[in-house]
């Protein structure tokens, strides 16, 4: 009978040919093996991002603090809510999400000097993204859009929102574009990622497709002032061809805004 011979078990010295990859993303690679599963560090590493996913889409929005951090910066805002009566609703009816409540209708529909931008800061799916980076991404946008000349109407604080939430109060308010700063969907790299998404002429019915997103603002992400500096750039581009989304050529280099009669730069 022939001997059979051992196999060689690898060298515990061998380097990990992987190991100097983890130096540049979150992603989760060369976690390594133990018998048929992950080592018991990756393993607790996974169901920790998991839960931390998990709180931020259920943490509620402390949109008191978020007023309080305005008030004391000088921004004008304003508190609103969706058609969504609770968290519950929001999961499980989106179109909610995407729907002013009446009593926040009522409230926006008040007399107001028509903006040229209005801003809405919505909870989405993270409330945690936004309490951690919506006000640096303003205290870096509003001193570029002032300075464009661009009239900026009280930042808007929605509660169980949907990014087109910014489409009815755009609408009400008679603004020519909207930014929404949103709270995007929890991953398990990240649980605490800022989108912003700009619209031209924002109004019910308006699609993905005629928005333009700037996402993954967040630490370890985009910086708030590269994202401030990146729409300021769209929303002049948009004030110059009259569209975003899709039709919005973001290459060509934007002139001026065109800004509307009475408006002092």
């Amino acid at each position: 009978m022939t001997e059979s011979k051992p196999v060689p078990l690898p060298s515990p010295a061998q380097p990990d040919r992987w190991a100097h990859l983890r130096r540049h993303t979150d992603a989760r690679i060369a976690l390594g093996h133990a018998g048929s599963g992950l080592p018991t560090a990756a393993h607790l590493a996974f169901q920790a991002a998991h839960a931390q996913a998990r709180d931020a889409v259920h943490t509620p929005l402390d949109a008191a603090a978020l007023l309080a951090a305005f008030a004391e910066r000088g921004w004008p805002a304003a508190a609103v809510t969706s058609a969504a009566p609770d968290r519950a609703a929001y999961l499980k009816r989106p179109d909610l999400g995407r729907q002013l409540s009446e009593e926040s209708q009522r409230r926006l529909s008040e007399p107001v000097r028509a903006p040229d931008v209005v801003l809405v800061v919505g909870d989405g799916l993270s409330g945690t993204a936004v309490q951690a980076n919506a006000v640096a991404v303003l205290e870096a946008l509003i001193p570029k859009l002032q300075a464009a000349g661009l009239r900026v109407g009280p930042v808007v604080v929605a509660e169980q929102a949907r990014v087109a939430l910014g489409d009815p109060v755009g609408a009400l308010l008679q603004a020519q574009a909207s930014i929404v700063l949103i709270g995007e969907r929890p991953g398990l790299s990240a649980a605490d990622s800022l989108g912003l998404y700009l619209t031209w002429e924002p109004r019910p019915g308006r699609v993905d497709s005629e928005r333009n997103c700037i996402s993954n603002v967040r630490t370890g992400g985009l910086a708030p002032a590269a994202a401030a500096a990146q729409a300021a750039a769209l929303l002049a581009a948009m004030f110059a061809q009259r569209r975003s989304g899709i039709l919005l050529d973001s290459a060509t280099p934007a002139t001026p805004p065109e800004l509307p009669s009475g408006a002092v730069p």
